[in-house]
């Protein structure tokens, strides 16, 4: 059983390590972002963060979409203990493993563009929620993980559920 789990652990390895070395599309182009539809605090997919946040986050099952360009967009909400509430809309590329935020939500309750640039989804806390959601059910492998309503599925079950074919 102890030697299942090393090989295990040492393939998700060399898929992260190969999944880096896969050069970028040079003719990808990116489409027009949707604009950010209204934010919702009910009835959001909760993601768990971990320790070391005040914040509860949750992913608008409503939001997701999946561009022509491949990119996953999505709204989610950091909800503060003292009613406070952030949110972003924000699109993922599974294949090249980044994250931009296209606009945040403002307390007069309209959409703030954001600065339109690329980034990591590792090595930042600023980028750790869209990690996790990247992780959690947006990307299978390289690829956007099928289809928007998939992606809710799969970020609203435990670990031991994503993912399987069965639930598709």
């Amino acid at each position: 059983m102890r030697r299942s789990g090393l090989l295990l652990a040492l393939l998700l390895a060399s898929g992260v390590a190969g999944a880096q070395l896969v050069p970028p599309d040079p003719d990808w182009q990116e489409t027009d972002a949707p604009a950010p539809p209204p934010l919702r605090t009910q009835g959001l997919v909760p993601m768990d963060m971990g320790p070391g946040t005040d914040l509860r986050w949750g992913v608008d099952p409503a939001s997701i979409s999946i561009g022509p360009d491949r990119v996953v967009r999505y709204v989610v909400v950091g909800l503060g203990r003292g009613g406070a509430v952030n949110g972003l809309y924000e699109g993922v590329r599974c294949d090249t493993a980044e994250v931009r935020v296209y606009a945040r939500h403002a307390r007069d309750g309209d959409w703030v563009p954001a600065r339109p640039e690329w980034k990591p989804l590792q090595g930042s806390a600023a980028t750790l929620h869209s990690l996790v959601i990247a992780r959690n059910g947006v990307c299978l492998g390289e690829a956007p993980n099928g289809t928007p309503a998939q992606i809710a599925r799969d970020l609203g079950q435990t670990a031991d559920l994503r993912f399987r074919s069965e639930a598709r």
